[in-house]
C-alpha cells in the first residue's frame, strides 16, 4: 500500500468514526470577537500538536479531496463579490493551489552524524498564525496558506479582506468542517464574522499569535512589521518583461499576452511592463496582436491613462476589470472581437510603466539594446525583488539579468504565471514574501527550524 492509499484509508476510517459526533456538535469557525477566535484556535493547536504526522497527512488529503466540488463556485463567487478578475483563471488558480501546494512532505529532516554523535534538524510548528488574505487572490491564498500552515502543524486565524468577505468566510467554514471530519479537532481555522481593519490590528497585537503571514500591499505589511512579531510579508511588485533580439518571437508573444492577461493582471507576479529591443519590437508587437492583444495608440493612450491612473495611483474602481471595461471607461470604441490585453507604446518615464496597475494594460518601451533594456528593467522593478520575466536564447544574458534583478521569481522564456506553479514545474505559492526575504512560501516557511543533539552515539558508519 503506497502513501496516498494509506492516507485515503486513514481519512475514511476517521470520517466514519467521527461523523456521528459531527452531527451532534458543529461549529462554523466564525466568531464575534478576536479573543474568542484566537483562544479557540490556540486550544485547537494544543490538541493538534499531540497528533502524529499521519493526522496532518489525513487533514491535507481531506482538504484536497473535499474542496474539489467547490472550486467552480469559489471562482464564480470570488469574481462576483470582488468585481475583479476572470472566472476561468480563478478556477485554474484555485485548482493549482489545491493540487500543487506541498504538504507534510515539505518538512524534510536533515541529520549529521560523526564520532561525537548525531544532530537532527527538524521543522516544528509556531502555534497560531495570523494570516491576512487579499481581495485580489482571496480563495487561492486561503487554500494555499491552509495547506502549508496545517502541514507545518499550526492553527490559523484568518483575516480576509472585507472586499472578499463572503466568499472567504464560506470557504473557511467549508475547510473547518473538512478538518473536523478528518481529525476530530474543531477551530484549527478560525475567523471573525465581520472582519475589519481594526480586528486585523487587534490580531497582530494578540499574545497568542505566534507568527504573522501577510499577503497584501505595503501598508498592511508595514503595519505587521511594526507589531514586534515575526512576520512573513508578501508585498507589492512591478514585474518587467524583457525581450532581446534573440528571443523566439511567436512564443514570447504568446507567453507575454497569456501572462499579462491572466485573471486580468491581478496576480502580483504578472507582467506589468514590456521592455523590448528596438530591432525586434515591431515583429513582437505584430505577433502579440495575433495572440489577441489590441494596440491603443495616439491620443487614445492619454484617454486610457486618465481613467486608469488617478493622482499617481491605480484607479481602484478599474483594478481587475476586463479590457472591454477599460475601453468603455476611457470612452474608446469597442472592437469587433474582445481583446485579451491592451498594449500602449510609451516612454520609459510614463506612469503606465512606473505604477503597478493590476489591469490588463501592458505598457511597451523600446530600447536600443539588451544592456539598456536591463538597466531599465532594474529601474522599473524598483528593488522590490518580486518577479521578472525575460525572453532570450542567450544564456549569458539570462544569467546576467537573473543575478542583477535578484527577484524572488525569475521566469525565463515562459509566462509569468509559470513562477507560481501554473503550467510549469514547481510547487504552488500565493504568498511571495519579498519584503521579509522568504520568497516563495511553503510548509517549511511556516515552521521553526529546530536542532536536536545526541552526543557520542548513533554514528554507525
Amino acid at each position: 500500500m503506497n502513501t496516498n492509499e494509506l492516507e485515503t484509508l486513514i481519512r475514511t476510517i476517521v470520517r466514519e468514526k467521527l461523523e456521528p459526533a459531527r452531527r451532534e456538535k458543529t461549529t462554523s469557525a466564525l466568531f464575534d470577537h478576536v479573543d474568542q477566535a484566537i483562544d479557540a484556535a490556540h486550544a485547537a493547536f494544543l490538541a493538534y500538536q499531540q497528533c502524529p504526522l499521519k493526522t496532518r497527512n489525513a487533514v491535507i488529503a481531506a482538504i484536497r479531496h473535499d474542496l474539489v466540488p467547490h472550486l467552480q463556485v469559489l471562482a464564480e463567487r470570488g469574481a462576483e463579490e470582488t468585481g475583479m478578475g476572470r472566472v476561468e483563471d480563478k478556477l485554474l488558480k484555485n485548482r493549482v493551489a489545491l493540487e500543487k501546494t506541498p504538504g507534510v512532505e515539505d518538512l524534510v529532516t536533515e541529520a549529521i552524524t560523526g564520532d561525537e554523535g548525531m544532530v537532527l534538524f527538524e521543522y516544528s510548528p509556531f502555534g497560531v498564525i495570523g494570516s491576512v488574505a487579499p481581495s485580489t487572490n482571496p480563495t487561492e491564498t486561503i487554500i494555499n496558506n491552509c495547506i502549508s500552515m496545517l502541514a507545518a502543524g499550526n492553527a490559523i486565524f484568518f483575516s480576509p479582506h472585507p472586499g472578499a468577505k463572503n466568499v472567504s468566510l464560506w470557504l473557511i467554514e467549508q475547510i473547518e468542517a473538512i478538518i473536523f471530519t478528518a481529525c476530530g479537532i474543531h477551530n484549527l481555522v478560525t475567523c471573525l464574522r465581520e472582519p475589519s481593519f481594526e480586528s486585523t490590528q487587534q490580531m497582530m497585537k494578540h499574545p497568542l499569535i505566534a507568527l504573522l503571514a501577510i499577503t497584501g500591499g505595503p501598508g498592511i505589511v508595514n503595519m505587521a512589521l511594526k507589531s514586534g512579531k515575526k512576520t512573513i510579508g508578501a508585498g507589492a511588485g512591478n514585474p518587467p518583461s524583457l525581450v532581446d533580439e534573440t528571443a523566439v518571437l511567436d512564443k514570447a508573444a504568446q507567453d507575454i499576452v497569456s501572462g499579462a492577461s491572466f485573471d486580468y493582471n491581478l496576480p502580483c507576479t504578472a507582467e506589468k511592463s514590456l521592455i523590448v529591443v528596438e530591432s525586434v519590437a515591431d515583429a513582437l508587437l505584430s505577433e502579440m496582436q495575433k495572440c489577441g492583444a489590441l494596440m491603443v495608440a495616439g491620443g487614445d493612450i492619454d484617454k486610457l491613462r486618465n481613467v486608469a491612473i488617478i493622482d499617481g495611483h491605480a484607479n481602484k474602481a478599474l483594478v481587475g476589470k476586463s479590457p472591454l471595461a477599460l475601453l468603455q471607461a476611457a470612452g474608446l470604441p469597442r472592437p469587433d472581437k474582445a481583446p485579451r490585453l491592451l498594449l500602449v507604446e510609451v516612454g520609459a518615464e510614463d506612469l503606465f510603466v512606473s505604477v503597478e496597475q493590476l489591469m490588463p494594460i501592458l505598457p511597451v518601451v523600446r530600447v536600443r539594446d539588451f544592456d539598456s533594456g536591463l538597466q531599465l528593467a532594474l529601474k522599473v522593478e524598483g528593488g522590490l525583488h518580486h518577479t521578472a520575466t525575460m525572453h532570450s536564447q542567450n544564456v549569458s544574458r539570462l544569467n546576467k539579468a537573473a543575478r542583477l534583478l535578484q527577484t524572488s521569481i525569475f521566469v525565463k522564456n515562459g509566462p509569468s504565471y509559470a513562477g507560481i506553479g501554473v503550467g510549469a514545474e514547481g510547487f504552488a505559492t500565493f504568498t511571495i514574501a519579498t519584503p521579509t526575504g522568504e520568497g516563495t512560501t511553503s510548509a517549511r516557511t511556516f515552521a521553526r527550524h529546530r536542532r536536536c543533539v545526541l552526543t557520542n552515539a548513533f554514528s554507525i558508519r
